[in-house]
């Protein structure tokens, strides 16, 4: 994560200027001339004179003798030679010293306790004052689409959340979560599934171990299913109510539930993908076995295509004896995965295309942060959905836009166009994976959870209480009952105490015209690449 830059500023500049009368100089013989003349003008003076001056110059000698030798603190050690240079060179300052570095600060799992007990530590740290450094350099400003929590919260920002809001947003939530005092509790409503639940909410849990007293009290409701159902025309007109924040993975333009990073973050255990955290790392080292020249040079997709009708019909986009749209996609059979130990599944190994397509399941695929990181360029069909970092992607930047209403003609252009301009398409591909890469790192979806919740908390009207059926969670009570993969990744993700470092620095709101330019800006360029295409199929047409 960071680092500190130790900067002291000493201000020890010192000039010495040193006079040296050398004989036979003019100065030398103005100075000899001003003690003598007057002795030389009266010799008849009495002789005792010059015997005074004698002894007064023999004593002065000897005076300084002594203090040489024995120095005038009485210091006796040996003293070395002065020695005077004549140097143009300025005294550069007292070297730094570097100061230690912090220790870090672990909290153990500890589950022999908790076998015992069944209840979460009592000396759980629920503060952290991080050491005042004043050398510490300030946190950076956080990526773009940190903006867009200000733009989710916004249908609360006049009214505030009240007990009654939230309570509405109950009907389809999997859980109640509650933040008490740096303590985290949950009331679960329905079962979520797979374990999409358990790894959201132990991805919180992580959340409070790193920035331990600084998650406000708060209480929320979470949905665990994939598509929004909080629909904006329900709330609008004058006698309408205020919505229900209700928290989700994924949201449209035509709902109002609250975007939150997903489960897969700390691991996707039914399907064995590893915590982002070390699969970002792979997927680092995989982009470099194969440059993106010796790639293949067509569109790759893997997925199950039976969850959607658009994926059913990207499956017709398949090399066949009669055409080649340039497409080579695969259904996954994920039963026979798990059977053979995910061999065929990993995701590190799919970086062998120029091109990777992305496209929805029943909703938003958390696929997609996969996809954008594999140096190829992203072909992305035309999305419905957004989760909390998509909407910070620029069209033909990050990623090339595909049709949804005519997929295999589009993705066709958009691999014949790479290959005619693969300069440009290298550093589209490039681009996205700086993104996540950069952008998109652990300690930045850390930090967005913590802006989040914090903005989220100071809207609350009520002030949140521990309901009577909530248990208390902490690393204990998930990680010590766990077993096999979901423990391996509970363990693998698990945030080993405090951070020193403050999260990144939440960037300011969007204006209305700037949000406007910046939307606008993106439809251009899905528009511009429509009409590229639209040319270039109207030209194949006239020469057949």
């Amino acid at each position: 994560m960071r680092e500190y830059n130790y900067n002291y500023n000493y201000n020890m500049h010192q000039r010495f200027e040193w006079c040296y009368f050398l004989p036979r100089s003019g100065l030398y013989r103005h100075f000899a001339d001003m003690i003598w003349r007057p002795f030389m003008k009266a010799p008849a003076r009495s002789s005792a004179f010059f015997i005074f001056l004698f002894f007064l110059i023999a004593g002065a000698f000897v005076f300084t003798r002594v203090l040489y030798t024995t120095g005038i603190a009485g210091n006796s050690a040996p003293k070395s030679k002065l020695t005077t240079i004549t140097s143009h060179v300025y005294p550069q300052g007292i070297p730094k010293i570097p100061k230690k570095p912090l220790e870090p600060i672990a909290i153990p799992l500890n589950c022999t306790a908790y076998s015992r007990t069944r209840t979460c530590p009592s000396n759980y740290p629920t503060t952290f004052n991080t050491e005042e450094d004043p050398d510490r350099p300030s946190p950076p400003t956080c990526p773009e689409y940190f903006r867009w929590i200000h733009e989710d919260l916004r249908p609360w920002a006049y009214t505030g959340i009240t007990r009654d809001m939230l309570e509405r947003a109950k009907a389809t939530a999997n859980f109640r979560l509650v933040i008490v005092k740096g303590k985290a509790y949950v009331e679960r409503f329905h079962r979520a599934f797979q374990t999409r639940d358990v790894f959201t909410l132990w991805g919180i849990l992580q959340l409070l171990r790193r920035y331990p007293g600084k998650i406000p009290d708060l209480e929320l409701m979470f949905d665990c299913v994939d598509w929004p159902v909080i629909k904006t025309k329900d709330y609008q007109g004058p006698n309408s109510t205020g919505p229900p924040p209700l928290f989700r993975y994924c949201g449209d333009d035509d709902t109002l539930d609250i975007v939150f990073p997903d489960w897969s973050f700390w691991g996707w255990a039914e399907i064995n993908i590893k915590p982002w955290k070390h699969l970002l790392n792979d997927l680092k080292e995989g982009n470099k076995r194969m440059r993106w020249m010796a790639r293949e040079p067509y569109a790759y997709w893997k997925g199950n295509p039976s969850v959607a009708l658009i994926r059913q019909e990207l499956m017709k986009c398949n090399v066949s004896d009669n055409q080649d749209w340039n497409a080579r996609v695969y259904a996954q059979d994920w039963i026979r995965e798990s059977q053979e130990g995910y061999k065929q599944s990993d995701l590190a190994s799919q970086c062998n295309y120029r091109y990777k397509i992305y496209i929805e399941g029943s909703a938003w695929s958390v696929s997609e942060k996969y996809i954008l990181a594999c140096d190829s360029v992203s072909l992305l069909v035309k999305p419905h959905y957004y989760d909390f970092f998509t909407r910070g992607l620029m069209p033909v930047h990050h990623y090339w836009p595909i049709r949804n209403d005519d997929k295999c003609k589009s993705i066709k252009f958009a691999v014949d166009w790479g290959n005619s301009h693969k300069q440009k398409a290298q550093g589209m591909g490039k681009a996205a994976s700086e993104f996540i890469q950069e952008d998109l790192k652990m300690e930045y979806v850390y930090d967005y959870m913590f802006h989040l919740l914090n903005e989220y908390a100071k809207l609350l009207t009520f002030k949140p209480i521990r309901p009577r059926k909530a248990v208390e969670l902490c690393a204990e009570t998930m990680a010590c009952p766990a077993a096999g993969v979901q423990k391996k990744f509970f363990m693998e993700s698990m945030e080993n105490g405090p951070t020193y470092t403050s999260p990144c620095t939440m960037p300011h709101p969007y204006d209305p015209p700037s949000l406007h330019a910046f939307l606008q800006r993106k439809e251009n360029s899905i528009k511009q690449v429509e009409l590229w295409e639209k040319n270039f199929w109207e030209n194949q047409n006239k020469q057949i």
